[in-house]
């Protein structure tokens, strides 16, 4: 669906993209992850032809942005981080303009409108001005402007972007919803959004891909460190982390504040290829210790996350 090779992009000496390389297939819901400042919202402004590559490539189903531009912008529905919208106008007067806009023409204009007011939750501020809409809303309205003539990818520049827990939840429905139709790329560095939502997430740092893959493959690729969770009665901190700093491959263990006070828990780090679940309970199954829990613990995309884009 879309192919970037050797993409790049400098504002004078500064390189904000660095030679990236990125195949995105149709349906895919691709995440582009990456703190402040890491080139993705350059990246996604080069995607839709709004900025010019310094150099390398992009081609979207065979069309190329050098020689294509204006069909490829035709595919395309794209919402910057703000909305850009008209914010003394009504919000179907505004969506009516931009139908017209587009040219959706009128026998078809009045039910595309009301489609997009009800997959975008817009049905009840219909006759409300925009300006008194919350952010929120404004970012449903600004989702219907980028989706009026039903393009068959949508760009999503930081689409929950200052919206409260609720919002989110609400767009990012909206987006799963959309995900099953179309391709869908948006950039984010909210964690939980990424993984939510996308079926891939590909990191940026500092102009640079530094991972690309599904969140159980990063968490896979990551290093083989993990952790286990541990809780006992009837046990007491040292005689516990003696037995099990013996079973090889531990590298740690450490206690968990536990808000029962006869309740012993801990967090074991261990380095290696398999899992040492069933070391363990062989471990202690012959002890007097009442084991409450034992659960491996995944991996978080937080975690990932800072490994992937530290300084070092």
């Amino acid at each position: 669906m879309i192919h970037v090779e050797n993409l790049t992009k400098y504002y004078g000496d500064f390189c904000a993209v660095d030679h990236i390389d990125l195949d995105i297939q149709k349906g895919e819901v691709l995440g582009l992850l990456g703190p402040n400042g890491a080139g993705k919202s350059t990246t996604l402004r080069m995607l839709t032809g709004y900025f010019p590559p310094t150099a390398g490539t992009i081609c979207v189903k065979d069309l190329s942005i050098d020689a294509d531009l204006l069909a490829i912008k035709r595919l395309i529905g794209y919402l910057p981080e703000s909305a850009p919208l008209y914010h003394d106008m009504l919000v179907y007067d505004y969506l009516d303009y931009v139908a017209d806009i587009r040219g959706i023409e009128k026998r078809v204009k009045h039910s595309r409108i009301k489609q997009l007011a009800t997959l975008c939750g817009l049905n009840h501020i219909m006759h409300n001005v925009i300006s008194e809409l919350s952010r929120g809303l404004k970012q449903r309205v600004g989702l219907a402007h980028a989706m009026m003539d039903d393009p068959e990818i949508l760009i999503l520049d930081e689409p929950t972007s200052g919206l409260d827990p609720n919002q989110i939840v609400e767009i990012r429905d909206i987006i799963r919803g959309i995900g099953k139709e179309k391709t869908v790329i948006l950039s984010t560095h909210i964690l939980s959004e990424a993984e939510a939502t996308c079926d891939r997430v590909v990191v940026i740092n500092r102009g640079k891909i530094v991972a690309d893959g599904s969140v159980d493959m990063l968490r896979q690729a990551s290093g083989n460190q993990r952790f286990v969770n541990l809780s006992f009665r009837n046990a007491d901190y040292e005689s516990v982390k003696k037995k099990l700093e013996s079973i090889d491959g531990v590298t740690g263990i450490e206690a968990i504040d536990e808000k029962e006070a006869d309740m012993l828990s801990v967090r074991l780090e261990y380095v290696s290829d398999v899992d040492l679940r069933e070391r363990i309970y062989q471990e202690i199954k012959g002890s007097e210790w009442v084991l409450m829990a034992l659960q491996q613990e995944t991996k978080s995309l937080e975690l990932i996350f800072r490994e992937l884009t530290s300084e070092n």
